[in-house]
């Protein structure tokens, strides 16, 4: 049974960058129990760069919550039967600025944290947001701005589409330092609100890595904002692998 404590927090900012991959791909990545949830004949998988404050524990003074920044990576997945599948997302890697974070990761929170330096501008509907991971395997960086239309090309053909999407899939499963093992997390807001964003421009260091990712069978697909929304995450019992397969943390993500 999982032991860590539900948690309460403001979304401050949170973006939501997608890619459009080749569903094989994600299927030879992904651990067992997972396969690639697929939209459009394609799999999808992303980036949540997400600063939370006031987050702690549900019963303790406000006061004493923490605010951070905070990324993760992302894939849309399934897992149980095939005519009524279970879905959500399977987070191969976690990295924030928070010390509190990093020192707690499987205990307070969900998963292996590493350390990273952000850098983030913002303002005026416009957010630059950066960071790199002090083990330098990992570095994204993302320049948007709220737009009144989804990016062109994108598998959602609507922003009510795209909403319930990832409305619909609150529950995240996160690798931890043993391989058989995934932590359990469920988001609950009290409101469901995104914008579509318009990308200027989108560096990481894991999706343009050809090792991982083959030429042709990635593309940048769509980004969404949410903002100033209260939220609730309470831990859900760890998910073991069955069967075969590798985790993409194993993986080098720089």
């Amino acid at each position: 049974m999982n032991r860590m404590p539900a948690m309460v927090g403001t979304i401050d900012r949170r973006l939501l960058v997608n890619y459009r991959v080749e569903p094989e791909v994600l299927r030879g990545m992904l651990p067992r129990p997972f396969r690639p949830q697929i939209v459009a004949g394609v799999g999808i998988a992303g980036i949540c760069l997400i600063r939370l404050s006031g987050l702690r524990p549900i019963g303790t003074p406000a006061a004493v919550g923490i605010t951070s920044e905070n990324a993760a990576h992302r894939v849309a997945v399934e897992w149980g039967g095939r005519d009524e599948p279970s879905r959500g997302v399977y987070i191969p890697r976690r990295d924030t600025k928070s010390r509190l974070t990093t020192l707690f990761g499987g205990r307070l929170f969900p998963g292996v944290h590493h350390r990273a330096r952000f850098e983030v501008h913002e303002g005026e509907g416009k957010f630059e947001v950066a960071f790199t991971s002090v083990d330098r395997t990992a570095h994204v960086s993302v320049v948007a701005a709220v737009s009144r239309d989804l990016s062109s090309g994108s598998v959602f053909a609507s922003l009510a589409e795209a909403s319930a999407f990832f409305a619909e899939a609150p529950l995240g499963y996160s690798a931890t330092h043993d391989p058989q093992r995934f932590d359990g997390l469920e988001l609950q807001c009290n409101r469901w609100a995104i914008e579509p964003l318009e990308v200027d421009r989108v560096e990481s260091s894991f999706f343009e890595d050809g090792s991982i990712f083959p030429a042709g069978s990635c593309e940048f697909d769509s980004a969404f904002l949410m903002r100033d929304i209260a939220a609730t995450w309470r831990p859900r019992d760890a998910i073991g692998a069955t069967g075969s397969g590798t985790s993409i943390q194993a993986q080098r993500a720089g």
